[in-house]
């Protein structure tokens, strides 16, 4: 019998735990600009609650998306290895997984406000609908950034119960820059996909296309970053973090070429998790400094 670290770590493994680290940072902006901008005050419970929905939501959707996509991982040499083609978890257990972590994420905007409460099904629904995109639109990759777009909107929410522009430029920003890198992520699987007639960007349009309007699409980003700042009036810290956040986004592009995937992991994981950890460090000591 399976030791219960053991356990833990297949399903921390199961939904790429380590992923969160691209949409919680700017979860942590929209809560501190909610913070700055209004009356509100500073609740550890608050935001608590928030990181638990953020956690709950998101093991949620990636447990699902190995769930649905299991036939599809075990036809994959470089999927194959996940945990349920492999055999290490099995899909009743993670399905179950993926019930309970909607029922805890509904359960704690529950104990937020009303708003987010009722807009709870909804988010479930985007970022578990991701999962069956592929099947039918190249566009998934946007659907996939849509839902990690809610993190600095829904943080915001979650303080103040209203909407408002600042974090949505924020909430747009994180939508094309998701989108920009998966569809870098989605190149290593062009040949599988095209040829079990799945959808993506790189089989719409080739690497060098997809490439392309993945620069675009973070080009786009930046600019929404950019904005933000201007329409905020921030000051010099969020300047630096959004030249390194921009830069970092340039990089990327620099290491992933049509004839060269080999540093695809570095590009998608490392890069992007370094641009917001940071940005939304600079941005933190903008607003508090």
């Amino acid at each position: 019998m399976e030791s219960k670290t053991n356990v833990l770590s297949n399903y921390l493994s199961l939904i790429k735990f380590s992923h969160t680290i691209f949409a919680l940072p700017f979860a942590i902006i929209g809560y501190f600009l909610a913070i700055t901008f209004t009356a509100a005050t500073f609740s550890i419970q608050l935001f608590g609650l928030i990181v638990l929905c953020m956690i709950f939501a998101r093991s949620a959707a990636m447990a699902f998306n190995r769930y649905i996509d299991r036939a599809i991982d075990e036809q994959n040499q470089r999927t194959a290895i996940r945990e349920i083609p492999a055999g290490i978890v099995k899909p009743q257990s993670a399905f179950i997984f993926v019930i309970v972590n909607c029922i805890l994420f509904v359960t704690t905007t529950y104990f937020i406000n009303t708003l987010c409460f009722y807009l709870s099904p909804v988010a479930l629904v985007v970022v578990l609908g991701y999962s069956l995109t592929k099947r039918f639109t190249a566009l998934c990759h946007l659907v996939l950034g849509l839902g990690l777009s809610l993190a600095p909107i829904g943080a915001y929410l979650a303080v103040t119960g209203k909407f408002d522009w600042l974090p949505l430029f924020f909430s747009f920003a994180v939508l094309f820059w998701v989108s920009g890198f998966d569809i870098i992520y989605a190149l290593q699987d062009e040949e599988f996909d095209r040829s079990k007639n799945l959808k993506s960007i790189p089989v719409l349009l080739g690497r060098k296309g997809a490439l392309m309007l993945s620069n675009i699409l973070h080009i786009i980003s930046a600019g929404f970053i950019i904005y933000a700042g201007i329409y905020a009036s921030l000051t010099v810290w969020y300047w630096i973090g959004a030249g390194f956040y921009s830069l970092l986004l340039f990089y990327q592009h620099t290491l992933v070429k049509p004839n060269d995937l080999s540093k695809v992991n570095l590009a998608f994981f490392t890069t992007n998790g370094i641009a917001s950890v940071v940005f939304a460090l600079f941005v933190l000591i903008d607003l508090y400094i």
